[in-house]
């Protein structure tokens, strides 16, 4: 429920109230002394959903844009003279006016903005770092982006274009701010005593998480826009969705930076890829959604602007997602391929050491096996690198061909160029 409060021009008192009793609104009215301008103040309650239609009658009464008028949320209302006002009013999305209040409110000024984003980053860089997702998603509580996102959205659908391109630049300058931030943070810490020398991030795994994005970081990112939207429309839970919002573009901007600090040049882009198809996901999502939900720009030339304008960023962004799609399902496919290699190296070599031949001269499954094979190596066709390690019985003569062996049938089984090592333990076995 929302108390709205408005104040009444000279002249305007009786098609005000006649607009509310109309509506069968109950209001209360007093007489209004502080200035010359109005003659009074009316106050009534109505849903959230009701707040823009009876707003847009009392402006054709009289109400002009001077006038002041607040929409306040009481934490209670009792009166069982709402109910019909509810059944007449019936939804959950709030009116246009508090809509693009709240958008004003989540885009924060620049200074604190960027204040928080540096902030954000440093602790995001050091939670990959250190391999660290509670770091990570702790640093996420302080990221500033979602106020951003939904300004952009919500200013496109209303026509407010200052709030849409204010949200615009504040999300693309962020996230450029976030890489080059990383970046220093690198730079300063790869050559300290706080990171092992010769650290190879792509190691690291909360940074190979964010080199290697897939379609599944696409319905995130959707997901993403989708609740900040409802979040904003309902009012609820909208912290914990920016979080969700945040770990979509903040880490993997981190992970762009620390690319370009190592002079991985390859990271920097599959994870600068990773964050602009997030933006343009969350973006899209979070506009169609408003659009969708009914909220529009008052006047009829307003809402053509709006319409036009929501289509057309809607079919730019599309088109963009759908051409970054592509490199996206490009590392979805080459990945599977790889894993599915590596699973099938596993089972050849232990099918292998199960035959009778090895068994019986005591020759178990090795110790340790290890597939050396990425996506990068399937797309140049380079070989399958395989290291593995038996034990034998002590005593036991070693088969000689068992890496040539093993190489044939690895070939057979993945269709691939394979390249095999082997090492080999001595076991001993006493009964007592």
């Amino acid at each position: 429920m929302r108390i709205v409060q408005v104040l009444i021009p000279e002249g305007k008192r009786e098609p005000v109230l006649a607009v509310l009793d109309d509506e069968q609104i109950d209001y209360a009215v007093w007489d209004e002394t502080g200035r010359g301008d109005f003659e009074a103040l009316v106050q009534f309650p109505i849903p959230p959903i009701g707040v823009e239609p009876v707003m847009a009658r009392l402006r054709e009464a009289g109400i002009s844009k001077n006038a002041y008028t607040i929409v306040l949320s009481p934490e209670t209302v009792v009166s069982s003279r709402l109910e019909a006002l509810k059944k007449r009013y019936s939804g959950l999305r709030i009116s246009r006016e508090e809509l693009i209040a709240r958008a004003e409110d989540l885009a924060p000024a620049t200074s604190t903005f960027v204040a928080f984003l540096v902030l954000s980053t440093i602790i995001a860089t050091g939670g990959l770092l250190l391999d660290s997702a509670a770091t990570i998603i702790g640093a996420m509580v302080v990221a500033p982006l979602m106020g951003p996102a939904i300004s952009a959205s919500v200013g496109t659908v209303i026509d407010e274009r200052k709030l849409a391109a204010r949200g615009v630049r504040l999300q693309v300058g962020g996230l450029l701010l976030a890489i080059l931030v990383a970046a220093a943070i690198g730079a300063i810490m790869k050559g300290t005593l706080l990171l092992p020398p010769g650290l190879d991030i792509r190691e690291i795994g909360q940074i190979a998480e964010r080199t290697s994005p897939n379609f599944l970081s696409l319905f995130l990112a959707l997901g993403s826009g989708l609740a900040g939207a409802i979040s904003i429309m309902r009012g609820s839970g909208s912290t914990l969705v920016g979080v969700a919002i945040a770990v979509a573009l903040v880490p993997p901007a981190a992970t762009s930076g620390l690319g370009l600090a190592w002079g991985l040049y390859g990271v920097a882009l599959t994870a600068a890829v990773l964050v602009l198809v997030n933006l343009l996901a969350i973006n899209v999502s979070a506009l169609i959604l408003f659009w969708i939900s009914g909220f529009r720009p008052p006047g009829e030339e307003a809402v053509g602007r709006a319409r036009a304008a929501v289509i057309s960023r809607t079919a730019v962004l599309a088109i963009l997602i759908a051409f970054l799609s592509v490199v996206l399902a490009l590392v979805t496919y080459t990945s599977f391929q790889a894993a599915l290699v590596e699973q099938q190296v596993d089972q050849e070599l232990w099918d292998m050491f199960e035959e009778p031949r090895y068994v019986e001269a005591g020759i178990g499954r090795g110790k340790d096996v290890r597939v050396d094979y990425t996506p990068s190596d399937f797309l140049l066709g380079e070989p399958v690198r395989v290291t593995f390690i038996v034990g034998y019985q002590a005593g036991e003569e070693i088969p000689p061909d068992i890496a040539e062996v093993a190489g044939e049938r690895l070939k057979k089984a993945t269709g691939k160029d394979v390249e095999v090592t082997a090492g080999f333990v001595v076991a001993q076995q006493v009964a007592t």
